[in-house]
């Protein structure tokens, strides 16, 4: 039995991963918590800002693994025993997820004002041709 190819084409080999790609835009588009921007600038740099108002350092986390960017915010509950009059600043943990493509770098991250921003650059790599050596069987 063949397998399918993607995209309908035998010519298009080791892409599985784009479907992997889709499953983690959708399930990634749901989350609104905490809000975040994305900007790109002049020279291709990319910042993400997330608001984390509350939040210590020794609360957040940025990671990278398999070229997935995951950040994570753990909060303890507030103290028992208090009566809020109005409460309209989350105190909820988190974790938002991001993925990075394979010229991506994470270049810093810093908390300040109660946001964190994570820079991040493109990394320019030269195409090389590889010879391959073809041998007798």
């Amino acid at each position: 039995m063949s397998r399918p190819v993607f995209p309908g084409s035998p010519f298009f080999l080791g892409f599985d991963e784009i479907e992997r790609l889709v499953e983690f835009a959708s399930r990634s588009s749901a989350e609104a918590f905490p809000p975040l921007n994305i900007e790109q600038f002049p020279d291709g740099t990319i910042r993400i800002t997330i608001a984390v108002a509350g939040f210590a350092p020794e609360n957040l986390s940025v990671t990278v693994c398999d070229r997935e960017l995951t950040v994570r915010g753990e909060r303890k509950p507030a103290g028992e025993g208090k009566t809020y009059l109005h409460k309209g600043i989350a105190a909820r943990s988190f974790t938002r997820s991001f993925a990075l493509a394979s010229s991506l770098e994470i270049v810093s991250a810093a908390l300040g004002n109660g946001l964190l921003r994570i820079n991040l650059r493109q990394v320019r790599r030269n195409p090389e041709v590889v010879h391959i050596p073809i041998t007798v069987e």
